[in-house]
């Protein structure tokens, strides 16, 4: 997948508030490797206030435990580049919010922090519909930190237009 410049993640971000907005929609996002990069981009949309309810940055173990409710035995069994550990983060983020719909991502960013099974530019993204079941797929994005963060997030919007359907 190529990374998107600026412009077309804010398109897409555009897109998906517009849906939201009309379908009374309220968005929370969960991030790790990301940093906050998808809430930035959504509330770079005039008018996000109408649709996005919140962004939760949990970068480390204790933060994805305190603020999103992951359970300290899924972070120790599996890690928390993990579908386990995402899906539990996507769930979190409903429960600790007010929103109606929610994604979540977890990966390995880069430069370090690779190993063979889990390399630099895996990343797991999970979405999830209040009352919903959980949806996570796994990425291999390739590129430097930045073209794998960049890919994450329009991989996250995009899979945000079929969640809020």
């Amino acid at each position: 997948m190529p990374a998107l410049d600026d412009a077309a993640l804010q398109g897409l971000a555009e897109r998906i508030g517009r849906h939201l907005h009309r379908t009374r929609q309220m968005l929370v996002t969960a991030e790790s490797c990301t940093g906050g990069w998808i809430a930035k981009t959504v509330t770079d949309v005039a008018g996000a206030s109408d649709w996005f309810d919140c962004g939760l940055a949990a970068y480390s173990y204790e933060a994805k435990q305190a603020l999103l409710g992951v359970r300290p035995e899924t972070l120790e069994s599996h890690g928390a580049v993990s579908r386990e550990t995402v899906i539990e983060m996507v769930s979190g983020a409903l429960v600790h919010s007010g929103a109606t719909v929610a994604v979540a991502v977890t990966g390995i960013a880069g430069p370090g922090g690779g190993t063979v099974d889990k390399p630099v530019g895996t990343v797991w993204i999970a979405w999830k519909r209040r009352g919903g079941y959980p949806t996570a797929q796994v990425f291999r994005f390739d590129g430097d930190r930045e073209a794998v963060r960049r890919q994450t997030v329009a991989a996250a919007l995009r899979g945000l237009e079929t969640v809020a359907d």
